[in-house]
């Protein structure tokens, strides 16, 4: 399984609206980057993610899972863009912001520190632990 972190700007699409989504999940839409759209292209179904709020909020708010791998993104018609439809299993009881991020030692390296941009990115099974257990979240909750 690998792991991955969402960004949306949470007035265009916020963890309230993808929690209402239920197990039917939602398309992971609209991103028109290359980069972004490859890492979505790698994704498996059941790889989990962060959801991760934008903009002033700057914090991983919730986990997600891949409930449909990368196929054309519905919004358009060019078929170079793609998206994965993501599903809500739960929220952190304490949103890690970026700042957090960025202070503390072990996460260095995460993609979300050195490109804070990028909006669909891989993260590190290192990562991936220590971010849960800094959110209260537990798998299988």
């Amino acid at each position: 399984m690998a792991y991955w972190l969402f960004k949306s700007e949470p007035n265009t699409w916020g963890w309230d609206q993808q929690v209402a989504k239920g197990d039917v999940g939602e398309e992971w839409d609209g991103v028109r980057n290359y980069q972004a759209r490859n890492n979505m292209r790698a994704m498996k179904l059941g790889d989990k993610g962060f959801f991760y709020h934008s903009l002033k909020e700057k914090a991983i708010v919730g986990v997600v899972e891949v409930c449909a791998e990368a196929h054309q993104d519905s919004k358009t018609n060019d078929h170079r863009w793609e998206c994965v439809d993501i599903r809500a299993l739960g929220s952190f009881a304490t949103p890690i912001t970026l700042e957090m991020c960025k202070t503390d030692p072990r996460l260095t390296d995460m993609v979300l520190v050195n490109n804070s941009r990028l909006s669909v990115q891989p993260v590190s099974d290192a990562e991936w632990k220590i971010l849960c257990e800094m959110g209260g979240y537990t798998e299988g909750k």
